[in-house]
């Protein structure tokens, strides 16, 4: 099926939404049993990690670890927000810089500001925009992030969500308690597929649409490591204890240039082979033998894939080896966690 379809249901008794783009699984996004990113907790500092200049935090989902700390004495309470996802056995991952995200706006406690998404060119529309905002009432240390999809929005929508999300910042910085506490709990699977897959699509919520709708076949292929990439070449994304290894293979194709084109294949669907089988931390690609002088391309080609991503994705760069390596947030839960 062409287009651009949201699909929204449940599986295995989870919360999950699906992104489906001309027929193909894009993205997916289903609730785990850890904290969500996004959750806000009141934490209490508990014991610094030496030579890490980090400290681990006693919170209500378990056990946090907030890096780069400055001033924070042991016992201390402290307001911070889970990151994303922490790999089986290690702490949550949170940060003090607290973002009260929607729709159409951010806000952003202790980093004060207007600021209009740069996707915005219209001088036009940046005024129009510029005039809700200040509209809206964002005072003292609120920071307000009006986002690429306000334009063209309706005004009475944009500042609606604004003043939503003012609120939830408000009545968090205004709790007084003194113990570990959930103040806000993250985004579900739905309302995440509301707030960020933002272009035009068609939205299907009746129950059982996943099987309906290929969603679930799209799942069962995700949940192995194979990727094909044309022309009989492959691409297996594994994940072990250390990282992610991909291997990139051209298959029966032993012309000379066979490695390059499937090295080129595998970076433009490496984005979403990992998307879907919510991926992250080190990554590791053993690609097909080709020219040195080719690496380039390939390079730029990762690149331009990655830009287009929503999950923040570092390129580090090649090894003496030859594989190439990156470093990408674990903004998901692992498919092959919460789907057994």
């Amino acid at each position: 099926m062409k287009g651009r379809q949201i699909i929204l249901d449940h599986i295995d008794g989870r919360e999950a939404a699906a992104l489906m783009v001309d027929g193909q699984l894009d993205d997916l996004l289903i609730d785990g049993d850890a904290p969500r990113p996004g959750t806000v907790y009141r934490a209490i500092a508990d014991r610094p990690v030496k030579g890490q200049g980090g400290m681990f935090l006693r919170a209500p989902g378990g056990a946090a670890f907030l890096r780069q700390v400055k001033g924070l004495a042991p016992g201390q309470a402290i307001l911070v927000q889970v990151t994303g996802y922490a790999e089986p056995g290690k702490a949550i991952p949170v940060t003090q810089k607290l973002l009260f995200k929607s729709r159409f706006a951010i806000v952003t406690p202790e980093a004060p500001g207007l600021n209009i998404s740069r996707s915005i060119r219209d001088e036009a529309e940046r005024d129009r925009l510029l005039e809700i905002a200040h509209d809206a009432g964002v005072e003292g240390n609120m920071g307000l992030i009006l986002r690429s999809v306000c334009e063209g929005a309706d005004a009475g929508d944009i500042a609606e969500d604004i003043a939503t999300m003012l609120s939830q910042a408000e009545k968090v910085q205004n709790n007084t308690g003194d113990g570990p506490e959930t103040l806000l709990d993250g985004d579900g699977p739905h309302v995440a597929a509301w707030r960020d897959w933002s272009d035009p699509a068609e939205v299907v919520t009746t129950s059982g649409s996943f099987d309906s709708h290929g969603v679930l076949d799209a799942l069962e292929e995700a949940r192995g490591a194979r990727v094909p990439l044309g022309a009989g070449a492959t691409m297996f994304v594994e994940p072990t204890r250390a990282l992610v290894a991909v291997d990139i293979n051209t298959g029966s194709d032993t012309s000379p240039a066979a490695g390059f084109k499937a090295n080129m294949a595998a970076a433009r669907l490496l984005p979403r082979a990992l998307r879907v089988r919510g991926l992250g931390g080190q990554i590791v690609l053993d690609l097909a033998p080709m020219p040195k002088k080719e690496r380039r391309a390939v390079e730029t080609a990762l690149r331009a894939s990655f830009r287009r991503d929503t999950i923040d994705t570092t390129l580090v760069g090649w090894t003496p080896l030859g594989h190439y390596e990156l470093q990408r947030k674990n903004a998901r839960p692992a498919l092959k966690d919460v789907l057994k």
